[in-house]
């Protein structure tokens, strides 16, 4: 039934860097209207896509999540605004204890209307004062896509009881349930 589903709706893909994938790819996937989430790289070349390369912060890539979604279920407008609230788009090349470029915040938009939604969202964000400190989120044209390795996929599923998940993830998916519940599929809340 969900292949027929999937055959007749239009589904549209978003690309966003929000930090460490593991973190972004397990509050997106909980999301009503989004069919899957992958982790990997994007802003740099595919022969330097791989996890150990990205690190050295000379590639470009940013840890990036790629992001199949029903726009009729969830715009992607809803989809930014709860990129806003789910990390800090503050931070230069940083998210916690997360530092360097591959860890930058990023919308990698795929067509004029998704960098125009995106713009016009990053302004309404700091026009809200919801952040003290300016936004540093770049706003990029989306060149290329790499999926990491399967190792890294639904990290969190996996690994709930490590201490990245409970310190890190934990907290975030607590934020996602208390700010966006309504928008959560059942079977996470």
């Amino acid at each position: 039934m969900e292949d027929l589903n999937r055959k007749s709706v239009n589904l549209e893909t978003a690309t966003l860097g929000g930090g460490c994938f593991w973190c972004t790819e397990a509050i997106f996937r909980r999301l009503n209207g989004v069919i899957s989430v992958m982790p990997g790289f994007s802003g740099g070349k595919k022969e330097t896509a791989n996890y150990d390369r990205i690190h050295s912060g000379t590639t470009g890539h940013a840890e990036s999540i790629q992001i199949e979604f029903d726009p009729t279920l969830i715009p992607f407008e809803k989809i930014l605004d709860v990129f806003w609230h789910t990390h800090n788009p503050t931070t230069l090349n940083k998210q916690g204890a997360d530092e360097g470029t591959e860890y930058r915040s990023v919308i990698f938009y795929h067509d004029e209307k998704q960098k125009e939604i995106a713009e016009k969202s990053k302004k309404k964000v700091e026009q809200s004062r919801l952040y003290k400190e300016p936004i540093v989120t770049e706003i990029s044209p989306f060149t290329g896509f790499y999926p990491a390795d399967a190792h890294h996929r639904e990290f969190y599923e996996k690994n709930k009881n490590s201490p990245y998940c409970t310190f890190v993830i934990d907290p975030k998916i607590q934020k996602l349930l208390k700010e966006f519940g309504k928008d959560v599929k059942e079977e996470y809340k």
